[in-house]
């Protein structure tokens, strides 16, 4: 598994880093956003370092990947524990700085326990 030292989800997968991880598994991780833009904001993270989500699709070619079933699986998970489900949730991944993405490290992010408007704000 790919880990790097001076990433912060590395740190924090690798309990280098103190955070209170609310779900874990043997791939993933949920924590709570620091700056949540609903009144439920979850990050879910993959434990192994993956740049973005064009890191897991190459330009070379399509790949057969089960990564983002796998993660898509967990966000569910988290989301039905927190009781976001039959109301729904939004899932938005941030690719690249032109796209919002701060921690370049593939992320999740999970929003629900209200109702959501047409804005991402993200």
């Amino acid at each position: 598994m790919k880990i790097l030292q001076d990433c912060l989800f590395c740190k924090m997968g690798c309990r280098e880093s103190v955070v209170q991880k609310l779900y874990e598994d043997e791939g993933f991780f949920c924590i709570r956003d620091i700056h949540p833009q609903s009144k439920s904001h979850f990050l879910v993270i993959p434990k192994q370092h993956i740049e973005s989500l064009e890191s897991v699709f190459p330009e070379n070619g399509p790949k057969k990947n089960d990564l983002i079933g796998k993660l898509f699986e967990f966000v569910t998970f988290v989301a039905r524990e927190e009781r976001m489900l039959p109301e729904g949730f939004r899932t938005v991944i941030n690719t690249g700085k032109g796209g919002g993405q701060t921690v370049f490290h593939l992320h999740v992010h999970l929003l629900g326990g209200e109702p959501l408007g047409g804005a991402f704000g993200i």
